[in-house]
């Protein structure tokens, strides 16, 4: 007997890509050093001197908390505090005209989770776009679910609303419910940022589906306080905000990015209501779910989020050392792009964020040709992805140099 288990149909891997990239990329740190290993693989932020970067006043938050503050039970839904400080946090100065709802849930994969498992059916299709978050498959096979894509850029390297257009009024006319999936600002693989003009078009597209359909409009931010000026990455909620009374906004916000304690698991799903019933629907229905799996979120970021904003000044603080980290991953991509220019390296069209990808036909033989020159990176389908957030400047200045010269060897 070589099995036990009931695969239901989902094609299970032997390992997890990212995991086996950034573990080879350790191993030759460990063997070569740091100097002379590019470890572009990680999501999340590392300093110039390959550290994890975790915000200095947000760590003294975290040292300050007492056992209770950590060990208890935290609501199912999370706690109050907690809640009031998450929309503070998601929402910076915009003001929504809906009812809100917000529920905790450990990470923003969980926020997916739920979106996925209570506004589709069982055998529904989840669309999002083509360069997407490898894990939106994963979640939808668990569920029993499929995926479906757009094509993401045109022929002009602007946002397909075309091919958006056309997928959406294609699932609906054979589905009750559809869940879209949007990541963005920031987008992961590639970094592009949905413009006010793209949203436009998105809304158009949702204007015309028949209001029998429901639409969850989910909204995955997980980048989106390294994506660039914090009021300015978020003007697309007031699009957002104005939607029929069948298209349902999900914010999937990260708070395990924004406050650097990637481990902490901390995130909330928010959604933009057009009636009180449906957004009391919203935390009653996420917490049901989130009771079928994870149970309670863990508390201690919780508190270390709801002591930030109730302190001015640490809140203060807390910003100001954000927005020195996230000009320095600006700095990076800036530098990634540049050098790209200069050697005719192509790469998809990007605006900000943790990560830039550059097309190629046969990713992993790439990243196996890059491996030999202690240069770790991700494959994804359709190309690889390069992290800033884990490189110096520096190396991502020498990083389109040495993929160039590994493509022109496997030409």
């Amino acid at each position: 007997m070589k099995s036990m288990a009931a695969y239901n149909g989902r094609e299970i891997p032997k390992e997890d890509k990212v995991f086996a990239a950034s573990g080879k990329a350790l191993d030759a740190v460990s063997k070569f050093g740091p100097a002379e290993v590019i470890n572009a693989t990680v999501g999340a932020l590392y300093d110039d001197e390959g550290q994890l970067l975790v915000l200095k006043s947000v760590d003294r938050v975290i040292r300050s908390l007492e056992p209770k503050d950590y060990a208890a039970y935290a609501p199912i839904a999370g706690t109050p505090g907690f809640k009031r400080a998450i929309m503070k946090a998601a929402l910076g100065s915009y003001e929504p005209k809906s009812y809100t709802c917000a529920v905790a849930t450990p990470g923003g994969t969980a926020s997916i989770r739920n979106a996925v498992a209570n506004y589709s059916c069982p055998g529904d299709r989840i669309l999002t776009h083509s360069w997407h978050w490898a894990p939106y498959k994963t979640i939808a096979a668990e569920l029993y679910r499929g995926i479906e894509h757009f094509e993401m850029f045109d022929d002009a390297g602007g946002f397909n609303i075309a091919d958006f257009d056309y997928k959406v009024k294609k699932l609906t006319r054979n589905q009750e419910h559809l869940v879209i999936i949007l990541n963005t600002p920031a987008n992961n693989p590639t970094g592009y940022a949905l413009t006010m003009d793209d949203w436009y078009g998105v809304k158009q597209t949702l204007d015309e589906i028949p209001l029998e359909k429901k639409i969850a409009l989910v909204l995955d931010v997980a980048y989106i306080d390294f994506a660039g000026e914090p009021e300015e990455v978020r003007g697309f909620y007031s699009i957002i905000d104005n939607l029929r009374a069948n298209i349902l906004p999900i914010i999937a916000y990260s708070a395990s990015k924004t406050f650097t304690f990637y481990g902490a698991r901390c995130a909330a799903m928010i959604c933009f209501a057009h009636s009180p019933e449906v957004a009391e629907e919203f935390g009653r229905i996420n917490s049901f779910s989130s009771r079928a799996t994870w149970s309670n979120p863990p508390r201690a970021p919780q508190e270390v989020i709801e002591r930030i904003y109730a302190d001015g000044d640490l809140l203060a603080e807390v910003e100001a050392e954000r927005a020195q980290a996230r000009k320095m991953l600006l700095a990076r991509g800036r530098a990634f792009e540049e050098e790209a220019a200069k050697c005719g390296l192509e790469t998809v069209p990007f605006s900000a964020g943790f990560f830039v990808t550059i097309p190629c036909k046969d990713p992993d033989r790439l990243c196996e040709k890059l491996n030999e020159k202690n240069v770790f990176l991700i494959p994804f389908d359709g190309g690889v992805r390069v992290s800033v957030a884990a490189s110096s400047e520096d190396k991502c200045r020498r990083l389109p140099a040495l993929i160039k010269s590994a493509m022109e060897e496997l030409e």
